[in-house]
């Protein structure tokens, strides 16, 4: 427990915010440490698509670190976005606005959303829980959006240790490269996924289970989720 308190508090709290509640507040003081976007059950299983691309244009485009991936228990996957030094709220918004104009604008996303489940924890009206994923087997929970039982706290440690927040130079050209795209022409989302062989990297769309689980025991991690097999 105390590893993954660790990087909960490394990646996602404010300093000295203590992680004893389901959910966290995502404004203190005015200020913005942790930046989520939520990606909707859609037909076709593309809202893990949707996420793909997202995910891939955060690392390929704006230059941004790797975000971790979460299923909410029944609603929705997850981005979860890390920064180094928290933002003010406005400016928080005004970078997530151009997010969403930039590569998920038919997302409905709630703009004045200001606490969030942090994962493990059991979703409240279905019983799953909302868990840190890895990439490569978000596709296997596009359908549940959850996990039956508890994840291992040793995983979902795991999943986050080799992420790091947005830097204040990250953030700073990441932002100048929105505006740049913003004010050349309008932006559409974009229409194919970049696909990657790496956990530290991209997205993984078409690994297999076997290639989930091989993947999960070689970083000696029993996988205890369900899987739903696609006939």
């Amino acid at each position: 427990m105390q590893k993954l308190t660790s990087e909960l508090q490394r990646l996602y709290l404010f300093a000295g915010q203590q992680h004893d509640a389901p959910s966290i507040d995502l404004v203190k003081d005015g200020m913005v440490r942790t930046l989520v976007i939520d990606f909707h059950k859609a037909a076709d299983e593309q809202h893990w698509a949707r996420l793909c691309d997202v995910a891939n244009a955060l690392q390929t485009e704006l230059g941004l670190p790797a975000p971790a991936v979460s299923v909410s228990g029944g609603e929705c996957y997850r981005l979860w976005l890390s920064l180094a030094q928290p933002l003010p709220e406005a400016q928080a918004k005004q970078f997530l606005a151009l997010l969403h104009k930039a590569y998920f604008e038919d997302e409905e996303i709630d703009f004045g959303r200001s606490q969030v489940d942090l994962p493990p924890v059991q979703n409240r009206a279905t019983g799953l829980w909302a868990a840190f994923i890895n990439p490569s087997m978000g596709g296997a929970l596009a359908e549940d959006l959850g996990l039956e039982m508890m994840p291992p706290e040793a995983a979902q440690a795991a999943f986050l240790e080799r992420l790091g927040s947005i830097s204040t130079e990250e953030y700073q050209q990441a932002l100048a490269t929105l505006q740049r795209k913003h004010g050349a022409a309008p932006v559409s989302a974009p229409s194919s996924p970049a696909v990657a062989t790496s956990n530290d990297g991209l997205l993984l769309k078409d690994a297999t289970l076997e290639d989930i689980v091989r993947h999960l025991h070689a970083m000696g991690i029993e996988p205890t989720f369900r899987h739903v097999l696609k006939h």
